[in-house]
């Protein structure tokens, strides 16, 4: 499983980390965040070094829709009725101005990849739902929007709000270009160079990766969804989030605009230019990582839904999936980690990283370097929330506790190990003892210990990605029990 992006770019390779190394900023996460972040310090002088678990661009940022959209959903009346006028207005500059940020890089550094404006919809298949209330309070906020009729989306709609002149790319693409800016500007990038802890110092911080190697720097950027281990204990305030992808041809030319509909199930669309004029891609069917039985049916209702919407048997060329963190609040949380002065978070991007990733970095800079940004407050991540928000915590922190309480009993194990086919995996009973496995396609049995390295949760086996997902705080693990996704930093203990 692989997603269109990761497979039709051409990825720069860096070293791994073999020796202590000092900087001024270290940033872990050789993502979409990650990278901008260390850009932006690097034109401005700082000695800035990348640290990436695995390989830049591969992960959640290599499995976006590569949609760059100041469109969030039907978000600014939702935010007007949460936080009053004026946090919807700051939002709605600050994602704007990120979307202009991002294809003036694009045109200064002179990234090949497939940058296009075209609009983006926010629609509805309900004629009972009005969408009017979202496109008044966009348009008063000074946004490009709209409310058109259905017809215009170019997938089932009876109305939308339409935001005119957004930008898609080649996610994968961009970050391969400005991870060669940032070399160029100075900056150093390690790949395979797990970060393991991330610790204040006298003066500035300490990060140690896998290999024992240490890097000291004045601050530190965690930039890797979730910040690793329990920093700032923002696996507590944040609900891990996964959703599918599928990109395939349709037997007719592909809608040209970007949409996402406001019912359920969300279907997120937009043109994939390596498809030709028919090339689609679509988004969507998604839940809490880990919580789904099959993720099998999950690729499969977005093939139906493209299959019924256009009347022909589709084909996917290629399908994959990705996971975001999602704040009570609806805002991400950007700044200095609680209690940890040296040390600066990003997470919570509520699916919209592009753009508010891109406006972090832009907050990280400035804080880093002493200076001012209205985008600070709104994002602070130090913040506890309104009432809601505390009732939305201790709620996603009840079911994290269940899941502690109950974890494997409430999944039904299968009897033994003796039945294992190639491609399969689940949980097993082995002597009496709950065993995951995963069979390989060479026939090689992998057995792991299915107990999350982060905090103790039991894991569930994601069938269709082939993965051990935790669905307490979003850690996510290959067969072998290598970590893919933090906040776990251990890999698995073999069994």
């Amino acid at each position: 499983m692989a997603s269109v992006w990761t497979e039709t770019a051409e990825i720069p390779s860096y070293d791994a980390l073999d020796a202590d190394v000092s900087c001024d900023v270290v940033v872990v996460g050789g993502g979409w965040i990650g990278l901008t972040t260390a850009l932006l310090l690097a034109q401005e002088g700082a000695g800035v070094v990348v640290i990436e678990g695995g390989r830049i661009a591969r992960r959640t940022s290599g499995n976006t829709t590569g949609k760059v959209t100041s469109q969030h959903g039907a978000i600014y009346a939702a935010l007007r009725d949460r936080h009053g006028d004026d946090v919807p207005r700051l939002y709605a500059d600050t994602n704007q101005n990120a979307v202009t940020q991002v294809a003036a890089l694009v045109d200064r550094l002179g990234i090949e990849c497939q940058l296009s404006r075209t609009p983006s919809y926010v629609y509805t298949t309900d004629p009972t739902t009005s969408l009017r209330d979202e496109a008044q309070t966009a348009a008063s906020l000074g946004l490009p929007a709209q409310l058109v009729d259905g017809q215009e989306v170019g997938v089932p709609a009876v109305a939308a709000v339409r935001f005119d002149d957004q930008l898609q790319l080649h996610p994968v693409r961009y970050l391969a270009g400005l991870a060669r800016a940032l070399v160029d500007a100075g900056g150093r990038i390690y790949e395979q160079s797990r970060a393991m802890s991330i610790d204040d110092t006298d003066g500035g911080v300490e990060v140690k990766v896998a290999s024992g190697n240490v890097v000291r720097a004045r601050h530190a950027v965690t930039a890797t969804l979730l910040p690793i281990g329990t920093i700032g204990g923002y696996f507590a305030r944040t609900a891990p989030e996964q959703s599918h992808g599928i990109a395939v041809r349709l037997p007719v030319e592909a809608p040209t605009g970007m949409a996402i509909s406001v019912d359920a199930p969300v279907r997120s669309t937009r043109p994939w230019p390596g498809g030709g004029p028919t090339g689609l891609i679509v988004v969507g069917s998604g839940h809490k990582v880990g919580r789904a039985d099959d993720t099998r049916a999950a690729y499969q209702a977005l093939v139906d839904w493209v299959g019924s919407t256009w009347n022909f048997d589709a084909q996917p060329e290629f399908r994959w999936s990705a996971h975001d963190y999602a704040s009570a609040d609806l805002l991400p949380y950007v700044g200095r980690a609680p209690g940890n002065e040296g040390i600066l978070i990003a997470t919570g991007m509520h699916k919209w990283g592009l753009s508010n990733g891109t406006a972090a970095a832009g907050v990280l800079r400035d804080l880093i370097l002493g200076r001012d940004n209205p985008a600070a407050a709104l994002y602070d991540a130090g913040r506890i929330g309104d009432a809601r928000s505390v009732a939305a915590m201790i709620k996603t922190n009840l079911e994290v506790g269940k899941e502690f309480a109950t974890g494997h009993a409430a999944r039904i194990l299968t009897t033994g190990l003796d039945h294992l086919e190639v491609g399969e995996g689940g949980l097993y009973n082995r002597d009496g003892r709950t065993v995951g496995a995963y069979c390989d396609q060479d026939g090689e049995l992998h057995t792991v210990k299915p107990v999350c390295t982060h905090l103790g949760c039991s894991l569930s086996w994601n069938q269709a990605d082939t993965t051990w997902d935790c669905s307490c705080h979003g850690s996510r693990f290959s067969p072998d029990g290598s970590v893919l996704d933090g906040p776990a930093t251990r890999p698995l203990d073999t069994d």
